[in-house]
């Protein structure tokens, strides 16, 4: 059985896919010290994930002995020293599920961790993931729903679940122990490079020197092209493309391959409202009074104003430019397909 376990639950848009790719790119340095980044890929661990958060609770199909989570399980079980699970679809979970999670990992001891942003940074950026995976929701509407807080809007709740901190940590803790949720913070703009990773790295007891950082990027998009491709999905809404080929054609291809490229010769979404800066303070409050441990400084989740410009200052010619661009390297993908071989 592993001595220990540890979970890192999120959350989205706080540095995860960097810490994921990491250590994902570096098993073989965690193995010798001790540390198994379980699965034989990253991909594992997101099939694992998907499977027990559908399977084994009430209402739900009966986990399968020989499904992907218990595979995992096992894997974990096998391993003598720490075993580390990276998966932001945990952060969102309900206490039911919690329990289901934590208990079937046995008697092993579980350190949940979660690397938190301010949410100044986190609104533009989840509204921009949105809509690389399908969704129609102007900045506006979202912003407006974000703020709200409306039990029965979808948007407001998509968002809470994966950025309500103290909600979040609430939840874990009261599974796991106060004492076994660690905070970690993203670090501010302007600190040093490497710190996140450093942070990271104190928690799960990896020497940072020893991993190469040196990893593909998250991409994101600019304003010009997030607007184009929000109204691309207006169009597809008719009759939408399923699921897998979304995610391969349009959120792969074009944007985060295409699109992506160019963020830098487009405007940046920026952000300045005042109640943001409340409702963060308001979190920051409950999170202390909850008492996780934190790697870094919850003062590090206060929000400041964000540099940019909103939708309505986008002209059309940079939003057809930003579409141009995009469609030329889908064609060109689509072309390098059939051939085998780039033009």
């Amino acid at each position: 059985m592993a001595e220990r376990v540890v979970l890192h639950i999120g959350t989205m848009k706080s540095g995860t896919t960097f810490l994921q790719n990491v250590v994902s790119n570096n098993r073989e340095a965690l193995r010798e010290q001790g540390i198994s980044f379980v699965g034989r890929t990253w991909r594992d661990q997101i099939k694992a994930a998907q499977d027990v958060i559908e399977r084994g609770g009430k209402k739900q199909p009966e986990i399968s002995d020989d499904g992907p989570w218990v595979r995992l399980v096992r894997e974990i079980e096998a391993w003598p020293g720490t075993a580390l699970f990276s998966v932001e679809f945990f952060g969102a979970r309900r206490v039911p599920k919690i329990e289901q999670i934590i208990g079937s990992l046995g008697d092993a001891p579980v350190t949940v961790v979660m690397t938190v942003r301010d949410l100044a940074r986190s609104i533009p950026s989840m509204w921009q993931e949105s809509v690389q995976n399908g969704g129609r929701a102007t900045w506006e509407d979202y912003l407006l729903a974000v703020r709200e807080e409306r039990p029965d809007s979808a948007l407001a709740d998509s968002f809470w679940r994966h950025q309500g901190l103290a909600t979040m940590a609430r939840r874990w803790a009261g599974v796991v122990g106060t004492e076994n949720v660690v905070l970690v913070t993203a670090p501010p703009k302007g600190a040093p490079p490497g710190l996140l990773w450093e942070r990271y790295c104190g928690v799960v007891g990896i020497d940072p020197d020893s991993c190469s950082v040196e990893v593909a990027a998250n991409p994101s998009l600019g304003l010009a092209s997030t607007l184009v491709l929000r109204r691309l999905n207006e169009e597809l809404h008719a009759d939408p493309l399923k699921r897998t080929a979304y995610h391969q054609k349009v959120k792969r291809v074009l944007a985060k391959k295409g699109m992506a490229r160019h963020r830098r010769d487009e405007p940046v979404l920026g952000l300045d409202e005042p109640w943001v800066y409340a409702r963060s303070e308001r979190e920051i409050a409950a999170l202390r009074q909850l008492g996780c441990p934190v790697v870094g400084d919850l003062a590090e989740l206060t929000s400041y104003p964000v540099p940019g410009v909103q939708p309505a200052d986008v002209s059309m010619e940079q939003q057809l430019e930003a579409a141009v661009r995009g469609l030329s390297h889908a064609v060109r993908d689509l072309t390098w397909a059939k051939t085998g071989k780039k033009k």
